[in-house]
């Protein structure tokens, strides 16, 4: 439960007046053993003041919490466009945060929420459930996790994509076309999206009985220059490689630049798959082969379902996998 200062008052035994003072550092004339338990009682329960105070009992704050992991990466400025275009029209507002993909970061992000008494949070993140959301979970504040999945007992809902299936479908098309030397390039190694991603990358190499080589296995941060990086890298170390699977558009567009400035040439030398489905894919020369999240869709279904919680008219926990689609394009041999 989220304590007030009429409960800590009452713990306490003292008046919410003295509470009050404590709290906002104007303790003349409180005891110093009084200051101590109230200082102690508030550890003990978590109370965190309500810097939004209402003015009327029972009304929401019409304010949603959205945390991202990295603004950078164009798919989660299209993934909150969603969110607050369908939010907005219901009259919420959102408070944005970037995480960079720090757990720290992000649970001081996530207790600030509860700070501003928000309704609820959309929350996309890049580690894990940690402390930040189970302490989330003691104010019952609803949460719904966007594009990742983690402990269900952490959240209230969740919409995500199937990675695995998404990696499969991509290592299937080049396991099809006679690929000998398929390499995997993800982002943040403890991304829940680069450990799924690189999941499905293994299941389907097993499946087809090729033996997995880890020295074609690389992982850095979902970006070009990181993309370019482990490309490069990569090229000198085997340069048999004709074939690369990127966990992120944004990697495989790196790995794209890389691939030219070694030489060698997009698709005639080496294939490349996507992840995502960011409209930079599209339009980048040459046009990326991903797997499609219908980013805009899981966004307001994220949306939806949050406002169904807050405002009680779904009922139970919801958890929504979307299967993504393989779009050919111009960095493989076939696009169709």
């Amino acid at each position: 439960m989220a304590y007030t200062i009429a409960d800590i008052a009452k713990i306490t035994g003292v008046s919410k007046a003295t509470v009050s003072r404590v709290i906002n550092n104007k303790s003349e004339g409180v005891s110093e053993e009084t200051k101590k338990r109230i200082l102690k009682t508030i550890k003990e329960v978590g109370y965190r003041p309500n810097v939004h105070a209402r003015s009327v009992a029972g009304i929401g704050s019409k304010m949603i919490g959205v945390i991202i992991p990295d603004i950078t990466n164009p798919f989660f400025p299209q993934l909150v466009r969603g969110i607050d275009d369908y939010l907005s029209e219901l009259g919420y507002t959102i408070f944005l945060c970037n995480s960079d993909n720090d757990p720290l970061k992000e649970e001081k992000y996530l207790l600030s929420f509860i700070d501003k008494r928000v309704d609820g949070i959309i929350l996309a993140t890049g580690i894990g459930e940690g402390n930040g959301i189970s302490k989330i979970k003691e104010f019952n504040i609803p949460i719904v996790l966007a594009d990742r999945v983690v402990d269900r007992k952490f959240c209230d809902a969740s919409v995500c994509v199937n990675n695995i299936s998404g990696a499969i479908s991509a290592m299937e098309y080049f396991i099809k076309n006679n690929k000998k030397s398929i390499a995997f390039l993800g982002g943040e190694r403890e991304a829940i999206s680069t450990k799924q991603r690189l999941e499905g990358y293994k299941i389907a190499l097993e499946d087809n009985k090729i033996k997995v080589d880890n020295k074609l296995i690389r992982t850095g941060e979902f970006s070009v220059k990181a993309g370019y990086k482990m490309t490069y890298e990569l090229l000198k170390e085997s340069p048999q490689v004709d074939a690369i699977f990127a966990a992120c558009d944004m990697v495989a567009i790196g790995s794209i630049k890389a691939i030219k400035a070694l030489g060698k040439k997009v698709p005639e030398d080496i294939e490349i798959i996507g992840f995502d489905g960011i409209e930079l894919s599209e339009i980048f020369e040459p046009s990326v082969s991903t797997v499609i999240q219908p980013i805009y869709e899981m966004a307001v279904e994220i949306s939806k379902m949050l406002v169904g919680i807050i405002e009680n008219s779904i009922g139970g926990i919801r958890h929504i996998v979307v299967e993504p689609t393989l779009e050919l394009r111009n960095t493989t041999k076939s696009t169709f």
